[in-house]
């Protein structure tokens, strides 16, 4: 009965951690809360598995720039000649909130094993711009709305972009500068174009004052300044149309007067000593569409690895520490680098030992900009713990992007890095056991009786050997010897089990991560909460079967439970337990009372299987 109720709560730990790498429960939205009008953002779906027939939901109320772009990264882990592969796809869209209100995405879908699973529907809140128009040379001064003279070549707006023939995901910069040979003030842009097809990144870099330089077309001498700078990536092939940007302006027109009898200062102030004066006018000016011919990334010669990188990269890893104990964490960096679509990049997923605890990693992206357009880089912190001794060899890393100078596909390898974790006695799971003074006090206790003072061993009127005391002590020292000889035995027999050891510290570190839990718990950080609050029922059941994470599965711990005769109601009273936790999970919002149940339980189910075990 104790073995039957055992496996029980063995197999409520392990399904927690089975559903979080199971395909079809984990298929989960991503996007922001909240944007502004005009503002481009991401929204993916995240499928950890394989499936087909993704549908796309309804983005009513959003300008769809582009997608769905897909990508898959995959891990392969080859333990004792099993083979355990886990796949996550990732299916994003580029969107651009086109008005204010509260809008919600309904969810997506798509097919797992012949059945259907859904996404959770995301709701977004899209607010007001903040900045409004923009403008330039603020000044005040009134203005005649009526028509003027003004001509086309007095003052016009062009729109110039770097490039107009470039492939799919390239960077290209788009200027738009003003030209004038007569006074102008107060610039506003009054309509934007869309940049349908495009996702965009504003790099316009002014105070509200106009940078004014000259040059000289056909002729005529013009002043010219620059009202926008934008950087454009195509995310779909075709021709690709830009429309015009609408621009006002308050351009000063000179007019000649009638002078009035006689000598007026305040008129020769206002005007010219010949009579003229100067009106404002407001003029509309408009930049002229554009066409870019975009080309579709060629299929051939295309790498496994490629995940829609377009440019220029460097691409490097490194470890923080290549020598550690067991239970000891180091960090290991990916740092992509260069100039192209550095913010819609994918960064490549390293495969690590099945017995390395990683955390997800931290990803950050730093982007700047000059005059050739934008540069950065992205990077990703992966924080691991070696839970077993040895050396390990990361395997190879490689990122490949396509570069457009040179119209092909390259490809970049990490170097490799060794790890070399070296045993711990006063780790947790070290997988070596040291006789504690537990052990050093009964094997003191065996031996205190023995006398060794010089009565003891005085000898009074006959000889000591062969005496009876002496027979005695000789005794009590083989006794000892053999108790000696069967501990140190017992003692190197336990060191060489690692599945004695780590079923005795598998209790250890389960309530070491649960008070890490509770820590998350009482600052209410629910994401480290559940993610802690799994590793430690994961760890537990882990190391009191003595199976690798990489191949625990829900299908062999239900072969173990039937094995053992576990009725199915039980069962499922387990399985409604882990959904109830997985599902808090991913689910936004989870109230700390919520919390505060399951880790109960994960205290309780612990404590009742450490009972069963003694």
């Amino acid at each position: 009965m104790k073995t039957k109720l055992l496996y029980i709560i063995l197999f409520c730990f392990v399904s927690i951690y089975t559903l979080e790498a199971q395909s079809d429960v984990s298929f989960r939205t991503i996007c922001k809360k909240q944007v502004s009008v005009g503002e481009q953002f991401q929204v993916s779906y995240e499928l950890n598995g394989d499936g087909k027939d993704f549908k796309t939901p309804n983005f009513t109320n959003f300008e769809i720039i582009g997608g769905p772009f897909t990508s898959t990264s995959s891990s392969v882990q080859i333990i004792n000649g099993s083979v355990t592969r886990a796949n996550t796809q990732t299916f994003s869209f580029h969107l651009r909130a086109i008005k204010e209100g509260v809008f919600t995405i309904p969810s997506a879908s798509i097919t797992v094993d012949k059945k259907k699973i859904t996404s959770e529907p995301c709701e977004i809140n899209v607010v007001a711009s903040a900045s409004g128009a923009s403008t330039y040379n603020g000044a005040t001064s009134s203005t005649n709305n009526s028509k003027s003279n003004i001509t086309a070549k007095e003052v016009f707006l062009k729109a110039t972009p770097n490039k107009k023939k470039v492939y799919q995901g390239e960077q290209i910069l788009l200027t738009y500068n003003i030209y004038y040979t007569i006074p102008i003030s107060q610039l506003s842009v009054s309509k934007s174009p869309s940049y349908s097809g495009f996702w965009t990144k504003d790099i316009t870099e002014n105070d509200g004052s106009l940078q004014q330089s000259s040059t000289v077309i056909d002729g005529q001498q013009y002043n010219v300044a620059t009202i926008k700078e934008i950087v454009l990536f195509p995310q779909k092939s075709g021709n690709l149309i830009i429309d015009p940007l609408d621009l006002t302006c308050v351009a000063q027109i000179r007019q000649q007067r009638k002078r009035t009898q006689g000598y007026d200062p305040f008129e020769d102030f206002f005007g010219d000593v010949m009579g003229t004066s100067y009106t404002n006018v407001r003029k509309d000016i408009k930049s002229q569409p554009i066409t870019i011919e975009v080309e579709p990334l060629p299929t051939a010669n295309k790498p496994e690895s490629f995940q829609g990188a377009v440019g220029q990269f460097t691409f490097t890893s490194k470890i923080d520490k290549s020598e550690l104990k067991v239970n000891e964490a180091f960090t290991l960096t990916l740092t992509v680098s260069g100039k192209g679509n550095i913010e819609l990049l994918e960064l490549p997923k390293p495969v690590f030992p099945p017995d390395f605890e990683v955390y997800d990693p931290k990803v950050s992206t730093t982007v700047k900009n000059n005059a050739l357009g934008i540069y950065g880089s992205k990077k990703a912190e992966y924080i691991i713990i070696p839970r077993v001794s040895g050396d390990f060899t990361l395997e190879d890393i490689e990122f490949s992007y396509f570069n457009p100078s040179l119209k092909k596909y390259e490809t970049l390898k990490s170097d490799l890095h060794t790890i070399q974790v070296q045993k711990d006695a006063s780790s947790s799971n070290s997988g070596i056991y040291t006789p504690g003074q537990a052990d050093i006090k009964y094997l003191g206790s065996d031996i205190r009786h023995i006398n060794v003072s010089d009565n003891a061993l005085s000898i009074t009127g006959a000889t000591f050997f062969m005496s009876p005391l002496y027979i005695a002590i000789i005794i009590i020292m083989v006794l000892a010897f053999v108790i000696t000889l069967l501990v140190y035995k017992r003692i190197n027999k336990f060191n060489k089990n690692q599945v004695l050891v780590k079923n005795k510290k598998a209790t250890k570190i389960a309530k070491k991560r649960l008070n890490n839990a509770h820590t998350y718990l009482v600052n209410n950080n629910q994401n480290s909460f559940y993610e802690e609050f799994s590793q430690a029922l994961w760890g537990y059941i882990s190391d009191k079967l003595n199976i690798s994470r990489s191949q625990l599965s829900m299908e062999s711990v239900k072969e173990i439970m039937l094995s053992k005769e576990v009725s199915e109601e039980i069962v499922n009273e387990f399985i409604d337990l882990l959904n109830s936790c997985e599902f808090a999970r991913f689910a936004p919002g989870d109230s700390s009372k919520k919390m505060d149940e399951l880790y109960q339980k994960g205290i309780e189910l612990i404590t009742k299987a450490e009972k069963l075990l003694k």
